[in-house]
């Protein structure tokens, strides 16, 4: 396993970090989790991303569980704040009130004394931006979270958030957004932006969702069980991309892929660490197979050559629209 800055702070991830976003407490039984985080610990994964709402908070319960045992030190273990986690006006949104209540809920969950990141999992249109800032700074004065990053943010956001930050003394550091070869919004603005600030990437979905496995093809109804047939959550974020275009595309990146000596999901993930600005890319799991085969991407330098190949075949699908990065965040809390 690499390491890489998060951002321009001093601590280190691996380039390959688990997340559990659809899978723990939701679509694979626990054993199967826990297996799939040993896996990750196994190929040197140290880095594990979660967040509160995640499988109504059973993803940090699972989680917590799954790590007990390892040396606390040598993890870095992500969560997040944002989405509701009860029924009240106040449980949801970036409020001083529901911050710091909800630390304490994941630190509880996670079984931990501290969080290495805490992140705004969206914008809080509803709060001034001022009292979230504020109410960070004294989670990181408390102890309880040692960095400070946001998920799906704007450039000017993100720009708004670090000078912030930097006024209360503490470090934000990271932004956690959707990317991938066929979802490339953050390259026109917020990569930019985030490289003049020192704040890194630490993306999610790399994969486009299972899409760019290649399992899914032109003209046939998507395999029973896939994603595309989770109508959990997992589906939602899935449709945009199951085009009989898109799809064909896909299947055409394969012999790219082999000349390089990589699967098509190896492939994807190995394209997004391209990217310097780039942190930590997040895999999910549902297996111990596919974590084992996918942080087989650390590491691996694509040419010039190979990363034009792939613009020219997927050239009118992908989706650059720097203004998509809003449409992810609700005006009015949900």
């Amino acid at each position: 396993m690499n390491f890489r800055h998060l951002g321009s702070s001093g601590l280190m991830v691996s380039e390959i970090s688990y997340g559990n976003w659809l899978t723990h407490g939701s679509q694979v039984e626990e054993t199967a989790a826990l297996a799939c985080v040993r896996a990750a610990l196994d190929e040197g994964i140290t880095t594990f991303d979660t967040a509160d709402v995640y499988a109504g908070t059973r993803a940090e319960e699972v989680l917590g569980r799954a790590l007990q045992g390892q040396r606390r030190e040598g993890l870095e273990i992500f969560t997040k704040v944002y989405w509701p986690t009860g029924p009240g006006p106040n449980d949801r949104g970036l409020s001083r009130k529901h911050i710091l209540e909800s630390i304490n809920g994941s630190l509880r969950r996670l079984k931990t004394d501290y969080v290495d990141l805490y992140q705004a999992h969206r914008y809080d249109f509803e709060t001034p931006l001022e009292e979230t800032m504020q109410a960070f700074a004294d989670v990181v004065r408390q102890g309880k979270a040692l960095y400070i990053g946001v998920s799906e943010w704007t450039a000017e956001q993100i720009r708004a958030g670090v000078t912030l930050a930097k006024q209360l003394g503490f470090q934000l550091v990271s932004s956690q957004p959707q990317y991938s070869m066929l979802w490339r919004v953050i390259e026109a603005k917020v990569v930019p932006t985030s490289q003049e600030l020192g704040v890194g990437q630490i993306v999610w979905s790399p994969i486009a969702q299972g899409v760019l496995t290649g399992k899914y093809k032109p003209g046939q109804k998507p395999p029973e069980g896939s994603r595309a047939t989770d109508e959990k959550g997992g589906s939602r974020f899935i449709q945009r991309f199951m085009t009989d275009d898109v799809l064909t595309r896909v299947q055409q990146l394969k012999p790219v892929a082999d000349g390089v000596g990589l699967s098509l999901a190896q492939f994807a993930v190995a394209w997004v660490l391209q990217n310097p600005n780039v942190s930590s890319a997040i895999i999910g799991a549902s297996r111990p197979e596919q974590v084992k085969e996918n942080v087989k991407a650390a590491g691996v330098k694509l040419s010039p050559e190979v990363m034009r190949r792939i613009d020219e075949i997927l050239g009118p699908v992908v989706e650059r629209d720097p203004e998509k990065t809003k449409l992810s965040t609700p005006e009015k809390r949900p």
